[in-house]
C-alpha cells in the first residue's frame, strides 16, 4: 500500500480499510470530500466514545452534587486546570514558595493550551476554565477521530471502533474531560502520526511543532517524526523528497523554542527549563526515583492513588510489550509510544500522574482492541464493561475522594 509500505510494520499493514487518501468508490469521491465520508465512517465510533465520557462525567456530577461539590469546578479548576487558566489570564511570571522550600514556577507549563484558553475567552463571553473544557472537549473529539483512522488503517474499521471507544474508557480518562492539556496532546499527536503514515511530510512537521508547543512530553511525535524521516533517508540512499527534509525541519520546534525560551528568562539557555521541572520534583533519571519510591512504597503503608497508578504503569509497560513484539506496529507509531513509555517510566516526581502521562500513548491499546476484536460478543461486551466501571468509579474518586493530584 502506498501509504505504508516504507514504513516496517506487520504483515497486517498491507490489508487497508478505506482510508482519507484511497476511498472507498470513485462515486464517493465525486459526491462527497475526503474528510467528510472519513469522518462519516468514524461516526459509529466517536458516538460510542462521546456516550463514554458523557457518562463519566455524569457519574462524577452525581456523586460531586451528592456530595456538596461543583462537577463544573471539579473539571475545569482542579489541580493543574488552575496553573492553565491562570496563565491565559494573566501571562507567565507565578511563583508559588512552600515552607518547606520548594519553589513551583508556571514556566514549567507549555503555552500552547493556555495560549488558546486566552484565545476562546477574547472570542467568547466565557470564563478561562469553561472555555479549557470546551477546547478539552473539542481536542478530545478530535483524538478520537484520528485515532480511528489509525486503527482503521492498520487493522480495520471493527477494531478501529474499539481502539477509540478502549481510549475513552481508560481509568484515568476523566482527564479527557478536564481542562487539561493531554487532549490537545493527543489529538495533534495522533493527526501527525496519520500524516507520516500517509507521507503527508508537512503536515506531520507542523503537528509534531505544535504538540511539542503542548506539552513536556510532545517531544514524542517530534522524535517518530524525526526517526520517520531518517529511516526514508536511509532507504532512500540520502535522496528523498525535499517535504521529507521540511517535516523533519518542523517537528522538534516548537519544543526546542519553548525549552529555550524558559532558558533564556531564566538565565540559563540549556538548563534553565529543566532547572524549573527540578522544582517541582520532576526530572528524568531514568527511573531511580520511581524505583526507590516503589520500593518504599511496597515496605510500608500506602495511599490507594499511588497502588493504582502502579498498577496502571505496570499494565501500561506489559502492553507496549505486546505492542512491539506481537503487533510490530509502523516505525513512527512504535517510536512515538516508546518515547512515550520511556519519559514516564523513567521520571521521578509525581508518581501518581504516571498514568496520565501515558494517556496519550493510545497505540498500547492496539494489542487489546485486536483481541476484543477477535473474542466472542460476549466476552468483548464483559470486558468492555468491567473497564466502563473501573473507568467511572475512579474518575469519580480521582476528583473527589483522593488527597493527591491526577
Amino acid at each position: 500500500m502506498p501509504g505504508l509500505s516504507r514504513f516496517p510494520c506487520a504483515r497486517r499493514c498491507t490489508l487497508s480499510a478505506e482510508t482519507l487518501d484511497r476511498p472507498a468508490s470513485t462515486a464517493v469521491v465525486r459526491s462527497v470530500p475526503r474528510w467528510r465520508a472519513s469522518l462519516h465512517r468514524a461516526a459509529p465510533a466517536l458516538g460510542l466514545f462521546a456516550a463514554a465520557r458523557l457518562t463519566g462525567m455524569l457519574v462524577l456530577a452525581l456523586w460531586a452534587w451528592h456530595i456538596g461539590r461543583s462537577p463544573r469546578a471539579l473539571l475545569a479548576t482542579s489541580w493543574d486546570s488552575g496553573w492553565y487558566t491562570r496563565i491565559a489570564a494573566h501571562g507567565y511570571g507565578h511563583t508559588v514558595h512552600w515552607p518547606d522550600g520548594v519553589v513551583q514556577s508556571d514556566l514549567a507549563f507549555f503555552p500552547l493550551y493556555p495560549g488558546l484558553v486566552r484565545a476562546v475567552t477574547a472570542v467568547l463571553p466565557v470564563e478561562g476554565g469553561t472555555a479549557g473544557l470546551l477546547l478539552s472537549w473539542l481536542a478530545a473529539g478530535a483524538a478520537a477521530w484520528g485515532i480511528f483512522l489509525i486503527g482503521e488503517r492498520l487493522y480495520g474499521r471493527p477494531t478501529a471502533v474499539l481502539l477509540v471507544l478502549l481510549w475513552g474508557l481508560l481509568p484515568h480518562s476523566i482527564v479527557l474531560s478536564m481542562a487539561y492539556t493531554e487532549p490537545l496532546m493527543t489529538a495533534l499527536a495522533a493527526w501527525s502520526l496519520y500524516a507520516l503514515l500517509t507521507h503527508r511530510w508537512l503536515w506531520a512537521g507542523a503537528l509534531a511543532a505544535l504538540a511539542g508547543l503542548s506539552r513536556p512530553n510532545g517531544i514524542a511525535i517530534a522524535t517518530a517524526v524525526l526517526v520517520a524521516a531518517a529511516y526514508e533517508l536511509w532507504r532512500g540512499r540520502g535522496r528523498v523528497d525535499p517535504h521529507v527534509w521540511v517535516g523533519a525541519g518542523l517537528a522538534p520546534l516548537g519544543w526546542l523554542s519553548y525549552l529555550l525560551w524558559v532558558g533564556a528568562r531564566r538565565g540559563d539557555l540549556l538548563g534553565g527549563y529543566f532547572a524549573v521541572q527540578d522544582g517541582w520534583t520532576s526530572r528524568f533519571d531514568l527511573g531511580k526515583g520511581a524505583l526507590l519510591f516503589v520500593r518504599d512504597m511496597l515496605h510500608g503503608p500506602t495511599q490507594f492513588g499511588f497502588a493504582t497508578a502502579l498498577l496502571f504503569t505496570g499494565a501500561g509497560v506489559l502492553l507496549f510489550a505486546l505492542l512491539a513484539l506481537v503487533e510490530r506496529p509502523p516505525l513512527p507509531i512504535l517510536v512515538y509510544t516508546a518515547v512515550l513509555v520511556l519519559i514516564t517510566v523513567g521520571g521521578s516526581g509525581f508518581f501518581e500522574s504516571k498514568p496520565r502521562f501515558l494517556l496519550p500513548a493510545f497505540p498500547l491499546l492496539f494489542p487489546l482492541a485486536q483481541a476484543l476484536t477477535k473474542a466472542r460478543p460476549r466476552a468483548a461486551i464483559v470486558v468492555i464493561a468491567g473497564l466502563a466501571g473501573l473507568s467511572f468509579s475512579f474518575g469519580a474518586y480521582a476528583l473527589t475522594l483522593a488527597r493527591m493530584a491526577l
